[in-house]
């Protein structure tokens, strides 16, 4: 078992460099041949009322995940869109600090703590989002080609994204229609009983009435999120429509969903630079808006994310050795 769990130690570190060497990789090809000067004449010329809208979009889209949460976690017991969204912001600073993504794995134990459940059916409301915000990414995309000209190789990635979200469509209703209840077996191997526990959360709320609810609830929190990212735009100087907007944050969606380094630092910026540079913006003012919009939609995570990760008693060190299930 100890040699087990050095390997898997030894596979997170090489997973770990990996994502750090491609957020360096990045970072140097954004800030090559950029003109610091070019950088902060555009930041002294900002119009600071488009970030306080920019941020009041951002945290409520975040309250409308905490919304879709509530509803989606239903099967396992009744919790408040601020008590999910406590968890979520708690699990989004984590993420802030480690790579890989560790706060999915810190949200969904700090719910099943709460709600007295097990962690396998908790985090099967985490597939469900993911395919929920695929499912609203894809017609997004697709709006958006059809309004703004983009590349070739993007309306190929729209067409690989939609098939990818028919395949997962067909998993959904597959496990809907036949997982069985859940604890059906109970003696059954580990693995195996957890993979029933996610087919069951899963079919459990494939049944559920909330799921439209939650489907709408996912279309508002993608609106208020592209607009957060647009409006810092606005405020930048960069006077593109919103649909271009939504065409650049898209670009960045896509572009981060492999994990790398915390904060996707690096990854980020480039697909934010690449993304304006489709739609003829300098390099330089496009790599002063990387920056000035990852620290603008950032700050508020991580002020939000330090108080929710400090009142769920969570432990760094604890999180990072993997072991905050242990705490009480």
């Amino acid at each position: 078992m100890g040699e087990y769990n050095r390997a898997l130690a030894v596979k997170r570190r090489w997973k770990a460099a990996l994502g750090y060497t491609i957020a360096a990789a990045c970072l140097v090809w954004v800030f090559y041949d950029v003109r610091a000067r070019g950088i902060l004449d555009a930041v002294r010329n900002m119009q600071w009322k488009w970030v306080a809208l920019a941020v009041a979009f951002d945290v409520g889209g975040y309250l409308c995940q905490g919304k879709r949460w509530a509803l989606l976690l239903r099967h396992c017991g009744s919790i408040t869109t601020l008590r999910a969204t406590h968890a979520i912001y708690a699990g989004l600073f984590v993420n802030e600090i480690l790579p890989l993504r560790a706060g999915e794995a810190v949200r969904s134990w700090l719910v099943a703590k709460w709600l007295k459940t097990s962690f396998t059916t908790v985090f099967s409301s985490l597939l469900v989002e993911r395919f929920l915000d695929a499912i609203w990414l894809v017609l997004t995309i697709g709006l958006t080609v059809w309004l703004v000209p983009l590349p070739r190789y993007l309306v190929d990635a729209e067409k690989i994204l939609t098939a990818l979200v028919l395949a997962g469509a067909t998993l959904f209703l597959y496990a809907v229609l036949r997982a069985g209840p859940e604890g059906g077996e109970a003696n059954s191997a580990g693995l195996r009983r957890h993979l029933r526990n996610l087919a069951s959360g899963i079919a459990s709320i494939g049944r559920s009435r909330l799921l439209y609810g939650s489907f709408g609830v996912s279309a508002v929190m993608l609106v208020f999120q592209v607009l957060s990212y647009w409006l810092v735009m606005r405020a930048y100087g960069l006077e593109l429509s919103p649909w271009h907007g939504a065409a650049v944050y898209l670009i960045v969606r896509l572009g981060t969903i492999i994990p790398a380094a915390p904060s996707n630092i690096g990854t980020y910026q480039f697909f934010t630079v690449a993304g304006l540079a489709i739609f003829g913006v300098d390099k330089t003012l496009a790599t002063g808006f990387s920056i000035v919009v990852f620290l603008i939609l950032t700050a508020p995570l991580w002020a939000i994310g330090i108080f929710a990760f400090a009142r769920a008693g969570l432990s760094l060190s604890a999180v990072r050795a993997g072991k905050f299930g242990a705490q009480s």
